[in-house]
């Protein structure tokens, strides 16, 4: 049985400081590995798919455990489905929880590093508005960190504001396209070839 605080653990680990924490998960959060996509399938798909149906709702009561369905709605899919369109299909359930969970002000009551994944389902999405205020979220986030933490943050802030600039250009991520089904334009085909055009 997984819980908001096993979820919690495994993807933040037990580190209390954010930048040690960033870099002992760094192998998790960011890299592509058919093992851990494996293993994560293995043990959470269960949980997304009840994320997804709205079986876990009540855990957005409380900070941590809004957190918890962001992360199955908005990350872990992007692991548990990787290179399919599903990996995409919960979203919509991770902008409510993050859009909800701002204007209340939950975001406010995590750790910086906590507030990363609490703003990206605003940064995964292909609505300008939604990635003007995620710019708008990181570059309060980066004011709001110890200054030891700052060169981490800013580079959050700079991931924001490469995927703002690619909704204001394109209207949509075009390295989705193949797996949505959707044709690229040429000139996504041509952005497609450069250097750090997809994530």
């Amino acid at each position: 049985m997984e819980d908001i605080r096993s979820i919690h653990d495994y993807w933040f680990g037990s580190n209390p400081d954010d930048a040690v924490a960033a870099a002992e998960q760094a192998k998790i959060w960011w890299t592509k590995n058919p093992v851990i996509d494996a293993q994560m399938r293995a043990r959470f798909r269960v949980y997304v798919e009840a994320a997804g149906r709205g079986e876990l709702g009540d855990w957005a009561a409380i900070p941590l455990g809004r957190l918890a369905l962001i992360l199955l709605t908005d990350q872990f899919p992007r692991n548990i489905y990787r290179d399919t369109a599903q990996a995409f299909a919960f979203d919509p359930f991770a902008l409510r929880y993050c859009r909800e969970g701002i204007a209340l002000g939950a975001d406010r009551m995590l750790r910086p590093i906590e507030r990363v994944f609490c703003y990206l389902p605003l940064e995964h999405s292909e609505s300008l508005n939604d990635q003007h205020e995620s710019v708008r979220l990181f570059s309060r986030l980066l004011e709001d960190v110890v200054p030891e933490h700052k060169l981490k943050f800013q580079g959050y802030l700079h991931f924001a504001i490469r995927h703002r600039d690619i909704i204001e250009r394109f209207g949509r991520f075009p390295h989705r396209n193949r797996v949505l089904g959707r044709v690229s334009t040429a000139e996504e085909a041509a952005f497609l070839e450069t250097p750090g055009s997809t994530f």
